[in-house]
């Protein structure tokens, strides 16, 4: 006996951001009338897109009468589209290789510059900060950036920085540099040792990095 995956039937809402997305702008009319659905019905499924900023309104003058209110697609409803930022980082990537390899190559050089940028974006957060507050600093940087960190202060004053999401996995899998960069980019942050003890790209479960503090500290 063949067994036959039940298909999923569309939900309102869904169709409503596709018409948006092939469509551009619409109306509450408009909307309707292509799903064959009451306008009250489908301003019902509007209002509730619009409260989640999914979608965003613009009001159009006609010759006459009322401006008419269109509906469009915010840049946060827009993402729920398939993407392929990463294949595309990837490509480019690729195409780089052929500058040359290593720390002097395309994309070793690509990296050390984002390393420079991200040190001086962030170097005076960490301004007249004991090595805890840099660590925590730190932390909430990453976390902010969609690492997902976890900070754990250890028995000998040592910490670990747990990092349990890459956004930038697909690229860490191919390429060594991200990884060199960041470590060196902690480094020079916090101004004292640090180990990466596990990685993600290396089939750990987390990036996790070790970091020292002196006596003195």
């Amino acid at each position: 006996m063949q067994l036959k995956r039940a298909e999923r039937k569309p939900s309102t809402r869904g169709l409503l951001l596709t018409l948006l997305k092939t469509n551009g702008p619409m109306s509450a009319a408009q909307l309707a009338e292509r799903l064959g659905l009451t306008e009250m019905g489908v301003r019902r499924h509007l209002y509730q897109l619009v409260d989640d900023q999914v979608l965003e309104t613009k009001q159009v003058r006609q010759p006459m009468g009322r401006p008419l209110q269109l509906y469009r697609l915010s840049a946060e409803g827009d993402e729920r589209f398939p993407k392929q930022y990463h294949q595309l980082v990837l490509d480019l990537l690729n195409e780089m290789e052929s500058w040359g390899t290593g720390a002097d190559g395309g994309v070793g050089k690509l990296f050390t510059g984002r390393q420079r940028t991200l040190l001086r974006k962030y170097e005076p957060r960490m301004e007249a900060k004991s090595l805890d507050e840099r660590v925590l600093e730190l932390g909430s940087i990453q976390d902010s950036n969609g690492y997902m960190v976890e900070t754990e202060q250890l028995e000998d004053g040592s910490w670990l920085l747990h990092e349990y999401n890459c956004p930038i996995a697909q690229v860490a899998d191919r390429y060594e540099e991200p990884c060199a960069c960041e470590l060196a980019l902690f480094r020079e942050l916090l101004q004292t040792d640090v180990e990466r003890i596990e990685c993600l790209a290396k089939q750990g479960k987390r990036c996790t990095y070790r970091i020292q503090k002196h006596a003195e500290e």
